[in-house]
Formats: structure tokens, sequence, C-alpha cells
């Protein structure tokens, strides 16, 4: 161990070791000039710089966790406010004064997708206790029928007594409008009102916080435009799930705010989010030549790698850079858990391709209470876990893999703010060093007009086959007869759906090749 790499931050049980990563010989001098420039473009972020040019918004999730800190009166007492109202609703629902017409309050159905989604399913793994829980906790996180089939079947006889949040900043979301409008289906179906059950998180004056108006649900709560997606587990986005499943959410701003007072540090050699930023410019050319794997090994922390994929792909994966030269800039991340991986896919990362980096989350505290010896050298679960992962870390490096050690003395709210709070730092850090928008998401954009052009294809074959109804067709016809003959493949997979999905008006005749297949639509005889 190096002690120049090993940070140690005793006041938050909280230790980062980066003796693993090999920084050449004067990369850490000559980066200096660089990680302080970065630094000091995350200290007028916080002050307030307009961060999102793209949409002329500032970045505040700092603020979430120290509202003293906004750059105006307004913003602090925005935040202080939301906090109060949603600890004002925790209570009401804990205390049964805020009730169904069919009693208290026994689950919660979050209704959202990206992080709207993520933030809260880790933080409620990482933190929830089925014996302690307030709320059991069901997610709507897709536009999957079958999904949302299964997640109401986990609901099961308990739907009079859950209490839904429906989560989307626009209020436009399609995977969360769906969600929203398949939950008020089964609500009704069961003889329920909807409204009298929900709570909207969302922009105020957006068409979701309109509709709950209009529709006489029980509350609403605002999500504000400086606060991202990706980095709204600290807004009302993800207090509010985490203070309803019974989580201590002053403790998990506080662990927050405590990081983020020590990686505002300017020697970058004792900041840590500064150091991971290097380390991350380092071990991939500063390009994302190479993959990041998380590996934590504790099972509270199982999706944390699926947590950190939005945050870091979603803020790094970026075409342009600042200057607007093309640069295909981003960070691959996956991971699951140790040991596990050890039996997956370790074999590969110590002989196979050796095109990524570790980063190992240790876990201090094995559990709560005394363990069993599990040999004859009294050695015990928890001990064997830990051997594991140091010896998959030296396996590792004896191959040339390089991986960086962050550990916490045990899983608590306050720990994990912290490593939230550490890898949304390091994201702005490494953004900054790449010359990149962190803040920006372009992509996302795309995928959502791509989206929309398909569903109007959709549309026009559907009217075009009920129009002719009883009659065959091909999909080369149906494209020249709707006016698309560039888009076959789509509307060739368009009638293979509607085939399997509605075979009573939609039907399929093969021909030996899917092209030349027929399809037809026949209305249902009465």
């Amino acid at each position: 161990m190096n002690k120049e790499l090993y940070l140690s931050h005793e006041n938050v049980q909280f230790w980062a070791d980066f003796s693993f990563v090999d920084f050449g010989n004067d990369f850490l001098t000559k980066m200096t000039a660089p990680i302080g420039k970065a630094i000091e473009a995350m200290s007028e972020l916080e002050r307030g710089a307009i961060a999102n040019p793209d949409e002329n918004r500032m970045v505040g999730h700092y603020w979430l966790r120290n509202p003293e800190i906004a750059p105006n009166e307004k913003l602090s007492n925005d935040i202080k406010n939301a906090l109060t109202k949603v600890k004002e609703i925790t209570h009401a629902v804990h205390s049964g004064s805020l009730k169904s017409e069919s009693g208290v309050f026994t689950d919660l159905l979050i209704i959202g997708i990206g992080g709207s989604a993520l933030g809260p399913q880790f933080v409620g793994k990482a933190l929830g206790s089925p014996s302690k829980d307030k709320l059991n906790v069901h997610f709507f996180d897709n536009t999957d029928p079958d999904g949302i089939d299964l997640a109401l079947e986990g609901i099961g006889q308990s739907l009079p007594t859950t209490l839904v949040l429906v989560i989307s900043k626009s209020g436009g979301t399609a995977e969360t409008r769906n969600g929203m409008l398949e939950a008020e289906n089964a609500f009704t179906k069961k003889g329920l009102v909807f409204g009298k059950q929900a709570i909207a998180i969302t922009g105020e004056g957006s068409k979701l916080h309109k509709y709950s108006i209009e529709k006489g649900w029980l509350d609403f709560l605002p999500m504000w435009d400086w606060v991202g997606g990706r980095t709204s587990e600290m807004a009302t986005v993800g207090l509010l799930p985490a203070a309803l499943q019974g989580i201590n959410i002053d403790q998990f701003l506080k662990g927050a705010a405590e990081m983020d007072e020590i990686t505002r540090e300017s020697d970058f050699r004792k900041n840590p989010a500064a150091m991971l930023a290097l380390s991350w410019y380092f071990l991939s050319d500063g390009k994302g030549s190479k993959d990041m794997v998380i590996l934590p090994y504790k099972d509270r922390l199982e999706l944390f790698a699926k947590y950190l994929q939005q945050l870091i792909m979603e803020s790094l994966g970026k075409e342009k850079d600042l200057t607007d030269n093309v640069v295909h800039q981003g960070i691959s991340v996956y991971g699951n858990k140790g040991s596990t991986d050890q039996h997956a896919y370790i074999q590969q990362l110590r002989e196979g391709v050796p095109n990524f980096f570790a980063t190992f989350i240790e876990v201090l505290k094995n559990r709560n209470g005394d363990s069993i010896p599990v040999d004859e050298n009294d050695m015990s679960s928890g001990d064997y876990l830990h051997g594991f992962f140091l010896g998959t870390r030296d396996a590792l490096y004896e191959k040339d893999r390089k991986s960086i050690t962050l550990t916490i003395t045990d899983v608590t709210p306050s720990s994990i703010g912290g490593l939230i709070a550490l890898f949304e730092r390091t994201v702005g850090l490494y953004a900054s060093l790449g010359g990149i928008n962190a803040y920006n998401q372009q992509g996302i954009e795309a995928g959502k007009k791509a989206a929309s052009a398909i569903l109007e294809v959709r549309k026009l074959v559907r009217e075009f086959l009920k129009n002719k109804d009883g009659q065959n067709f091909n999909t080369s016809e149906i494209a020249i007869a709707i006016e698309k003959p560039d888009k076959k493949e789509w509307i060739f997979k368009i009638l293979e759906s509607l085939s399997i999905n509605q075979p009573d008006n939609f039907t399929r005749t093969s021909k030996g090749t899917a092209f030349e297949d027929l399809f037809k639509y026949q209305e249902k005889s009465a």
C-alpha cells in the first residue's frame, strides 16, 4: 500500500485506496493544473453557474443536502419546504392520519423510469429491511406489460391499501404515463378510486401536475429543472420513497453533505472525488478506452452498479466536447456483487481481454451480531467474503488489471448518501477533465424521437389494414401503400407484433419467407 495514495477520512468512516491504479511516474504532477481547473469549475457550479447551456439551466443537486449554499433565498426555501413536506406526508402515512378508504397504507407503488426509479430501487435495497420497513415497496419502471402484471401480482390483495407515487418531471415521459394508466386501470377494475391513493412528484404546472389536480389526487411534490433525473435521489424523487419505506433521510442527507465537504478539498491529492476522477482518466486514456467494473462486496449493494450505469454513462457518454469536436467520450459500467462475480465473469477479468478496470466497494462490518465459525480455523462467512475480496483484487493485479478500492464501515443511510455524493462529484470532475458537458443528454432525446416516429408508422399500418378489412397484404405492399417504402423493417416488426398481441383481429399467413408473409385485419364478430 502506498500511503500517499491511501486517503483516510475517519470522521466520515470512509477510505479510498488508489495504490492499485499504478499512476505513471509524473501523471499526477502533470494533471495538477487540469484537476485544479476542474475543482474550480465545480465550485462555480455550486455557486449557480449555468452548467447546461443547451437548456440554460443551473445544476444544483449539491444544494439538496445543504440548502444554505443555494445561490439565492428562493431556491434555498424551495428545498427546505419540499423536505418539510416530505416529512409531513411520511408522518401522516405512518401515523394513519393519511390513509386509503380501505385502511392504513401497507404498500407503496412507485411509477417512474431512469433516475425516478433506479435511485429509489438502489437505496431501498441497500437500506431496507423486511422486518422494519414501514411499507412494502413495488415498482413500475418500464412500459413492459408483463412486468407491470408481475408487479401487480406482487401487490396482490393489498391494492386497496397501496399508496402510489407517480414520478415524472415533465409529466409526459411515455413509460411513466403508460404505467400510470395501467395502474389506474388496475384500481378501477377493483372498484377503487386511483386519485384517492396517488401522489404526483413532477414539475409544477406539468401535464402530470395538471392531471393530478383535475383527478383530485392526494398531493403533489415538486421536481425542479435544475435537478437532473440521474442526480435526483436526494430530491423529492428519492427522499419521499425512502422516508415512506422507513429510511432515515436526515442521516442520508447528512452523509452526502459530509462527503461534499471532503470532496471540495482544493488539494486534489487529499480529495477522493478528484483522485477518483483522475483514476478514471488515467485508466481509460482520458476517453473511456476501458470499461468500469463495479464490485461491491455486500449483497445490499447489489444494485449499485445498475445505479451507477445511468449516473456515469448518461453523464459522460457524449459525441462532442464543449468546443463541438467529435470525441465519442464515455465509460461503460457494469457489475454485480462479490463474491458472486468470482463464479461469473472474474475468469475473463483475470485472463481475458484487458479492457476494464475494477472498483471494489469494501464494507468492513459483516453483520449485526456475532457470526458462527464455518470451518476448523474458526473463520466466519464474513471472513471468507473478506478473503475473496482481497484475493480477487490481488489476482487481478497480478495480471496487470488495475483497480480502485473504496471502503465504508457499514451500510447505513449516511454511508450510502456519501457514496452517491462521491460519484456525483467525480462524474462532474471527470467531465471537466475530458472537456465535455456532463449535464445534457441529446442521445436520450434522439431515442425518444425515433420511438415517436415508429409509433406513427404503427398507427398508419393499423389504419391501412382496418380500412382493408379481410384483405391480405405483405410487408412491401403495405410499405408502398402508406408511403413508407424505406421503412419495411419497421413495418414487418410492427405486423409481427400485432399478429402476436392482437390475434383476434390481426392474422399472419406464412409464405415461407418472412417479408412475403401475408397479414390482414379481420373485424372480430360480435
